[in-house]
Parts: C-alpha cells; sequence; structure tokens
C-alpha cells in the first residue's frame, strides 16, 4: 500500500524539528577574545546596539604584546629624580610658554569660566602629550581589549573602559571607533582622556555637536578644565609648596595626596615651610628622592586633583612645576614688552 503524504502543516512541523535539532548540535562560535559574548550581550542591552556590530569591532581588535610590555614598565615606578627630567626640560617649557601665547585669549577665557589657572591647562597638554604632538601610537581598541580582557591585575577597570567606549555616542569621540589611537592604556586627545572621563566631563566647548579631543582645541581645554573643576579645584588655591625637613622629623606615611593636616601640624612634626603658608591649611607631605638627595613638600587640595588625572605623586609634580615655569615665562616675557 502506498504512503499516504504528510500534509503541508506536518512537513513544515517536521522541518522546523530538524532543522532545531541541527542546530542544537552545532557548536558554538568561537569568541574573538575571552568574555567578548558577555561583553557584548551588556552594551547591546544597556544602549540596544546591535550585537553584530559590536561582535564585528572586537573581531577586529588585537591583543598586543607590547602593551602587556609597556604597562609593566610605567614611568611612575621612577624615583623622582630620574622622573623630573622627562617632562621638566627647556625645550617642553619653552614650547609650553609660546603655545600659551599663541592661545592666550582662549586658554584664559576658559581658564576664567571653569577656575582653573590656564598654565595648568597647558602643563597637563604639555606633560601628556607635548602640546598635541604625541597622542599614541595604538589603536585605543586594541589597547583596551587587550588590557580589558588579558591583563588580569587591572582587568576590571580597563574592561570597564571598554565597554564605556564601546557605549559612547559618535558625537562623543573624534572618529570611529576602529580608527580611534591612543597612548598604550587606551587613553586618547591631547588630554589622554579614558573613555569614562569623556563621558563624564567632555565639553563641547566649540558647539559643533562633537566632543573632539583629537582636533578642537576649545573641545580639549574646556574638557582639561571641565575635569579639574569637578574634582575640586579651588580657584586661586596652592599646588604645592617645598618645605625643609628639621632635626628628626617624624616620619610620613600618605597612603595618597589628600590633605590630612594643618600646616602647623606637620610644622610640630618636623617640616618647615620655606615660604609663608597658611598655618591653618589642609594638607599632606610628600618625601621625594630628588637629585640632591630628599625633598619634601606641603601639598594641597589642588594637587590631590591633579593627582586624580593621573594618581602618581609624580606626575603631579611634574604637572605644578611645568605649570609655575610657563607662567613665569609668560609673565616675564610680558614684563619686557
Amino acid at each position: 500500500m502506498p504512503s499516504i503524504p504528510a500534509s503541508l502543516p506536518t512537513r513544515r512541523l517536521v522541518a522546523s524539528l530538524g532543522l532545531l535539532f541541527a542546530t542544537a548540535c552545532m557548536p558554538a562560535l568561537a569568541e574573538t577574545h575571552p568574555g567578548q559574548d558577555q561583553l557584548v550581550s551588556e552594551v547591546a542591552r544597556d544602549t540596544g546596539k546591535s550585537t553584530t556590530s559590536l561582535n564585528a569591532l572586537l573581531d577586529g581588535a588585537k591583543k598586543q604584546q607590547s602593551i602587556l610590555d609597556a604597562i609593566s614598565r610605567p614611568a611612575e615606578a621612577k624615583p623622582w629624580k630620574d622622573y623630573r627630567p622627562i617632562f621638566i626640560t627647556p625645550q617642553r617649557i619653552n614650547d609650553g610658554i609660546a603655545f600659551y601665547r599663541e592661545h592666550r585669549a582662549l586658554l584664559e577665557s576658559i581658564g576664567k569660566q571653569y577656575g582653573v589657572a590656564p598654565e595648568y591647562i597647558v602643563a597637563i597638554v604639555g606633560v601628556e602629550t607635548s602640546y598635541g604632538k604625541i597622542t599614541g601610537k595604538y589603536k585605543v581598541l586594541d589597547a583596551l581589549v587587550t588590557l580589558g580582557l588579558y591583563y588580569p591585575p587591572r582587568a576590571t577597570f580597563f574592561r570597564d573602559q571598554l565597554k564605556t567606549l564601546l557605549e559612547l555616542p559618535d558625537n562623543h569621540l573624534a572618529g570611529p571607533v576602529d580608527t580611534l589611537t591612543g597612548s598604550y592604556a587606551g587613553a586618547q586627545g591631547w588630554g589622554q582622556f579614558m573613555p569614562s572621563s569623556i563621558r563624564d566631563f567632555g565639553v563641547d566647548a566649540d558647539g559643533d555637536g562633537r566632543i573632539d579631543l583629537k582636533n578642537s582645541l576649545p573641545d580639549i581645554f574646556a574638557s582639561v578644565a571641565n575635569y579639574f573643576a569637578k574634582h575640586g579645584w579651588q580657584t586661586g588655591g596652592p599646588v604645592a609648596a617645598p618645605a625643609r625637613a628639621d632635626g628628626a622629623p617624624r616620619p610620613i606615611s600618605v597612603k595618597d595626596s589628600k590633605p590630612q593636616w594643618p600646616v602647623e601640624q606637620l610644622e610640630a612634626w618636623g617640616y618647615a615651610p620655606v615660604q609663608s603658608l597658611n598655618p591653618a591649611q589642609p594638607s599632606s607631605l610628600q618625601s621625594l628622592q630628588g637629585a640632591d638627595g630628599m625633598e619634601y613638600w606641603f601639598t594641597f587640595q589642588n594637587f590631590y586633583v591633579i593627582t586624580t588625572y593621573n594618581r602618581s605623586p609624580l606626575y603631579a609634580l611634574a604637572v605644578h612645576q611645568l605649570a609655575q615655569a610657563i607662567a613665569q615665562g609668560v609673565n616675564g616675557m610680558d614684563a619686557t614688552q
């Protein structure tokens, strides 16, 4: 007896079950990077972006051994006597003076708006990128994939930065994500902002609808100033002042640069200010190995603010000394004209 042909709905059901079975038996596509599937799922959930486009971006990113090598030997591991000559040089000071004078109107307008001394805005871009000349050769996406997905010691931080980069709107970046370049740590632009800093402190100061920290000086200057202001910069406040250790000063260990004691307390412990200071001014103390022996510095709220940009006290002191040298040079040239 010939078989009876199955009805059309039955044939469709059998075909669907067969396809489902075949799909279930197929191995899952391997991730290009460990943790990629979970990351893409989170970004897509939070932003509505396409998982296909997100995977395409990450599939194109490469783990870079040179980035892993670079993060293992940061300049901040050097003593102050070796760190300072990297950033405080006649060339960098002179370039900073010229840069300030060239962009003076814009710098001073933005400095006034945010309450931040313009020389510190200049010093930040001077230390970070030599006034925009060296903004970094690494692809930002490669850097954050490498450190966020392949560097366990700081994976939590860098994975969060990678997620933030993928979530940023297009108009918060200088170009398409896969074209951005920056430092080995994934910082970009003249001020070397991490993605979370772009999100939280980036400013569209030129009003073109985009936060462009690579090509727009108004955006660059305003974003640095806004970062400082939002972190508690005190307009006109001190940053750091040299101290002298008298006799056998009390050893002081500080976990960070947050002001903890009034100047007069540090004086009582054997650290005398070299210049006149408010005895009640909240302060902290940095003890650094200088070229001619130990250096002692009273540091204040504005110094602490600089360490939120880069947590190293060496970095903050370099920014301060460069800013002071630039301001002195600018004022000296003004006086002779």
